[in-house]
């Protein structure tokens, strides 16, 4: 695969821009505001191990309602990122602190705590270390397995771009059920909406999955109403599919802050009700395509239809 110049990095600051406003929000795309009883439990047991979730890093939308369930994205190696995205809401900067040696074994703990059948473990992107985290990934998966050992775990990654090659082997001989990077948009909107990261560098990632492991699943996913359009986005999944992708993820972008890159438009649910359609025609064994869809939304109601799937597909 070609690779893409990496752009140089800029501060969300650019991305505003006040003369062509944000389109309203539409009624689909509002939720109910976090509150209940599950909420404050597993926000407790998040403050108690001392853990950060993308829920909140993020800005989910989805976050009252997970929480509520019990269920929460665990985010290892600190709140700041080395990247400087400009759909992310995730402080960005130089990290302040070394990796936390001890995290592994609290994310283990509150996973035990809060009984979970899946968990989803994601990161900040760490350039500032030399296997960008790919260890302490191994560690944490490790962890889990030992205190939850029915629990299934799924993994949403940095690129390890600036890694050497043992880095994502290293992962992947943790054996994670799922191994998740997501694109996260066309690849003509990298160089405005992921500076520092590059398109084909992420497939190929994806795809190198497949070759350690055949037996794992990959998942990725995109977000949509950045500006890209149709045709972009179908040649996106075509890609997903050549690096043998199993499972595509489609949502709404969202705006965090008037700083950040601003929503184009809206799409409607029957586009990504086309979209889901166009993804499952193409092959993929699972698709989540809605205005509020999110990597970690549903991941373990989808996990075990997932699998449901890869059994029908093998007779």
């Amino acid at each position: 695969m070609r690779d893409l110049k990496i752009p140089e990095q800029r501060h969300p600051e650019k991305a505003k821009r006040p003369d062509n406003p944000q389109p309203k929000k539409p009624a689909w795309i509002r939720v109910k505001a976090p509150v209940g009883r599950g909420y404050q439990a597993t926000r407790k047991i998040m403050r108690d191990n001392k853990l950060v979730t993308v829920c909140e890093e993020a800005g989910c939308p989805n976050v009252g309602e997970c929480w509520n369930q019990g269920h929460a994205t665990m985010m290892i190696m600190g709140e700041v990122c080395t990247r400087a995205c400009t759909f992310c809401n995730i402080a960005t900067g130089k990290p302040p602190d070394d990796l936390d040696v001890f995290e592994p074994g609290r994310v283990a703990d509150a996973v035990r705590k809060l009984g979970l059948k899946h968990v989803v473990v994601t990161s900040v992107d760490r350039d500032d270390i030399e296997d960008g985290g790919a260890a302490h990934f191994a560690q944490t998966i490790r962890a889990i397995r030992k205190q939850s050992p029915s629990t299934t775990i799924e993994i949403l990654t940095p690129d390890f771009i600036r890694c050497p090659s043992e880095a994502l082997e290293e992962v992947v001989a943790a054996k994670p059920d799922v191994f998740n990077h997501n694109l996260e948009t066309v690849p003509s909107l990298y160089p405005e909406v992921r500076p520092g990261a590059r398109y084909f560098h992420s497939l190929r990632l994806l795809q190198r999955v497949k070759e350690l492991d055949p037996t794992m699943f990959t998942k990725s996913g995109i977000m949509v109403g950045l500006g890209e359009d149709r045709q972009a986005v179908h040649q996106v999944m075509d890609d997903m599919r050549a690096a043998n992708v199993d499972f595509i993820t489609i949502g709404q972008y969202l705006q965090p802050t008037l700083k950040h890159h601003r929503v184009d438009r809206f799409v409607t649910p029957e586009e990504f009700a086309s979209y889901e359609k166009a993804a499952k025609g193409k092959g993929f064994l699972m698709v989540s395509a809605t205005p509020l869809t999110r990597s970690s939304y549903h991941a373990g109601d989808d996990f075990a239809k997932m699998q449901k799937a890869r059994q029908a597909a093998q007779g």
